[in-house]
């Protein structure tokens, strides 16, 4: 494993422990009855949506980065890739969570659209990565 991508590894193992802090805050919200978050079906549904996407695409990036070395990819391009890895875990759960970060928010405002770009990260990611493995 290149050491851009140990590097980039260990970047996402350290974001794990937000990840775990997002779900104590979410159980948090739900023990606690906190208003606007238990009596708001939009607002739980997508903070919860987002704490999922987080934890589940981390570890589909750290998997993904396995590979990354082996597909005979130059600097620019994997560093392209590790890039788009990174960001997808980052940009679709912020997509979620902000937008309904009132409490009083009832629908998604425009920034649900960052979970467009981390979609769109995730796919170029992804298919750059398997076209070089092939």
């Amino acid at each position: 494993m290149s050491s851009a991508t140990q590097t980039t590894a260990g970047i996402l193992l350290i974001t794990v422990s937000t990840i775990a802090f997002g779900g104590l805050s979410l159980l948090t919200h739900l023990v606690r009855r906190i208003p606007g978050y238990l009596d708001n079906p939009v607002r739980r549904a997508l903070w919860t949506a987002g704490h999922a996407h987080a934890g589940i695409l981390v570890l589909f990036a750290l998997v993904a980065l396995l590979y990354l070395d082996h597909a005979g990819y130059g600097t620019g391009t994997a560093t392209l890739i590790r890039v788009l890895l990174v960001a997808a875990p980052i940009l679709m759960p912020l997509g979620f969570f902000l937008s309904v970060v009132r409490p009083a928010d009832t629908r998604p405002n425009r920034l649900i659209w960052l979970t467009v770009l981390g979609g769109a990260s995730l796919t170029a990611a992804t298919l750059l990565l398997g076209i070089g493995l092939l």
